[in-house]
């Protein structure tokens, strides 16, 4: 059985550390939730990646760098407020990240890490240099000798799809973490878990927006261009795969004002989006065929009028149960004017993770998924926020889900 294993994982990439380190994993002992040597590891990995030439290209790595510094991680330990005390971590966590989203991998390893896991993290095959980035970073400072101790604890993989890998991965972990889309989960479920072994799985989700149009009329010149860049964030940084990037767009005011609002709003995303945005030929291909399913199957719809295919804009009369079934990629917007937000409650199911918002206080928002018992939404957040990473995601609290209570 040894051997096989040992065979099996030949077929790995090791990005960190640069050999095989599942063995030692394995006879690791757990620690507790938010470890010292595990958070002053996290900080120099954020003092490099804001030093580091490379870094500065991609916002992403900036981000999760920025997210790892000190002060943010003792905010976030300091939030639990004493409920980590006689916890421990559950121990090999087996992290499984999507494909679409480079920078992904980072975050769910920083979550198994902070709640006290040893953790092998499988990151997308695609040749991301956000990946390589991160990877050198981390195999840079583990030289040093306080930080010697970390090539123990975790392992960052690459391997082409493949069962037989994943069988033997999971074969071994206390906790698989999946981020990937429903027919994802279904296929890496196959793969049989220990007894006493969960999933945490995250799935396909759909995301929106709702944007009040006297506030956008409201906005000057240098507001709009920090919206419009905020708005990129969100949706063409990913290419619109995240599944917190927004797919369609509530538009709250009267018919003129969400008319005039939308021709303001567009103009600022196209200025800022031209000549730094370059749309794949399979995802133009994408965006017509989605125009035409709509066209086809919704009534009344109006597909507007564009600049080029950099953006496109679908308007709805009105809002379809099944509006999930219509989503595509890079740069592609249903839009729906209303009056009244409560015209979002009918089409709101499951699905639904992220609502961003522009002009809307978020206090209400919550108070309308609250008090509608809406089995969606699970984040309110402000346009250029969509991509956060919390350890509250998809309603799921990581680090107390990925710790156990020792009790007494």
């Amino acid at each position: 059985m040894q051997q096989s294993f040992n065979e099996v994982l030949q077929n790995v990439k090791f990005m960190f550390p640069l050999n095989n380190n599942i063995e030692t994993l394995e006879k690791h002992k757990s620690f507790i939730p938010f470890e010292e040597t595990v958070c002053s590891f996290l900080n120099e990995v954020s003092k490099v990646i804001m030093k580091d030439t490379e870094a500065k290209q991609y916002s992403d790595v900036i981000t999760f760098g920025f997210f790892c510094r000190k002060a943010n991680i003792e905010q976030i330990k300091k939030s639990y407020d004493g409920r980590l005390n006689g916890r421990l971590g559950r121990g090999l966590t087996f992290h499984i990240a999507p494909s679409n989203v480079p920078i992904n991998f980072a975050y769910t390893l920083v979550a198994g890490l902070l709640s006290g896991n040893r953790c092998i993290v499988r990151a997308s095959s695609k040749d991301f240099p956000q990946t390589k980035l991160l990877c050198k970073i981390f195999n840079v400072l583990t030289e040093h000798k306080e930080f010697e101790e970390i090539k123990n604890i975790f392992s960052v993989v690459m391997y082409d799809h493949s069962s037989e890998v994943t069988e033997v991965l999971s074969s071994i972990a206390d906790i698989r973490i999946i981020w990937g889309g429903d027919n994802t989960i279904a296929e890496i479920r196959k793969a049989i878990l220990k007894p006493r072994a969960f999933d945490i799985t995250f799935a396909d989700r759909y995301s929106f927006a709702v944007f009040d149009s006297d506030f956008i009329l409201e906005q000057n010149e240098s507001a709009m261009k920090k919206i419009a860049q905020d708005f990129y964030n969100d949706t063409y940084l990913y290419d619109q795969n995240a599944c917190s990037s927004p797919r369609l767009i509530v538009w709250k005011g009267f018919e003129e004002k969400c008319k005039e609002a939308k021709e303001k709003f567009w103009l600022a995303i196209y200025n800022n989006i031209i000549g730094k945005y370059e749309l794949a030929s399979i995802l133009a291909i994408d965006k017509l065929a989605a125009e035409y399913k709509c066209v086809v199957e919704l009534k009344d719809v109006k597909i507007e009028n564009s600049e080029d295919n950099l953006i496109t804009r679908i308007k709805l009369p009105e809002l379809p149960e099944n509006i999930t079934d219509y989503t595509c990629a890079g740069g592609c917007y249903l839009e729906y004017n209303t009056e009244k937000l409560t015209d979002i409650i009918p089409i709101v199911n499951q699905k639904f993770q992220t609502l961003s918002y522009l002009g809307i206080n978020a206090d209400e928002l919550q108070k309308l998924v609250i008090e509608n018992g809406l089995s969606g939404i699970d984040r309110i957040v402000p346009v250029g926020k969509t991509a956060d990473f919390g350890f509250i995601w998809d309603g799921y609290d990581l680090i107390e889900s990925m710790s156990r209570k020792v009790l007494v």
